[in-house]
């Protein structure tokens, strides 16, 4: 049994962490598959949307520390390069988290761009509590929420509940357990329904353009506009809007 299932339905390519009976813990093994799922979404063109999703009653609990107290931390791949290989796919990927969530659980979830949580879902940063230090709760909390706000939780390792990561917009949405991934694939058909040229354009823009002043912003977002006006979907999609049909993208 592989520790990260991945397959392709409908457009949509579903990668699940599948060490259930490890709370779905993250070692290097998952790393590497996990790195693999990715670079698939990002290259293959049947793949519109994806979504990440754990086996059993946790979404991930983090780091596998028995693998870390082997040494074996630094093996292969890091989730540090999973992060970013997330969210430079120009691709949109959803999470349907329906369980516990944990630090580098968290880092996957917040490497997503949609969230989806089940209602007895928790979210947390305990890396203080074993005398380690956070990547994903510095570089991508902190990102999303008010700073003091963010360092509360990482200083305190106290987990937090579903119903608090949606008010503080950790999340978009919190349903009933046995709704969470039918709720996600809801969101990812809505967005399948899109021109996928578009839907990349903005997520690159929106990504790349963080770190950008509001003018060069502007700007990149500009040259991304006009190009994808230019593209034969764009030609589809207003001949659609007149004909009172669906569009037929092509990407």
């Amino acid at each position: 049994m592989a520790e990260v299932e991945y397959e392709v339905r409908d457009r949509i390519g579903y990668i699940t962490l599948n060490r259930p009976e490890k709370l779905n813990a993250i070692n290097p093994e998952m790393r590497e598959l996990l790195w693999e799922a990715f670079q698939d979404v990002k290259a293959n063109p049947e793949v519109r949307v994806a979504i990440i999703t754990g086996s059993g009653k946790a979404f991930s609990t983090g780091h596998d520390l028995v693998a870390m107290a082997a040494g074996r931390a630094s093996e292969g791949k890091s989730t540090s390069d999973l992060y970013v290989a997330a969210q430079n796919i120009w691709k949109p990927i959803l999470s349907a988290i329906n369980g516990i969530c944990l630090a580098q659980g968290c880092g996957l979830a917040l490497s997503s761009d949609v969230r989806v949580a089940s209602e007895d879902a928790e979210f947390g940063w305990p890396q203080v509590k074993r005398g380690i230090s956070s990547v994903s709760g510095p570089a991508l909390m902190a990102q999303v929420l008010p700073r003091n706000v963010a360092f509360e939780i990482m200083f305190t390792g106290d987990f937090m509940s579903a119903q608090r990561a949606l008010e503080l917009n950790l999340v978009n949405h919190v349903v009933p357990a046995d709704q969470v991934m039918s709720a996600t694939e809801s969101i990812a058909r809505k967005i399948i329904e899109n021109a996928p040229l578009a839907l990349s354009a903005i997520k690159e823009v929106t990504v790349n353009g963080a770190s950008m002043d509001l003018e060069r912003r502007v700007a990149f977002a500009q040259v991304k506009a006009d190009l994808t006006r230019t593209t034969e979907d764009a030609k589809e999609g207003v001949k659609a809007f007149g004909e009172r049909r669906a569009p037929v993208w092509t990407g």
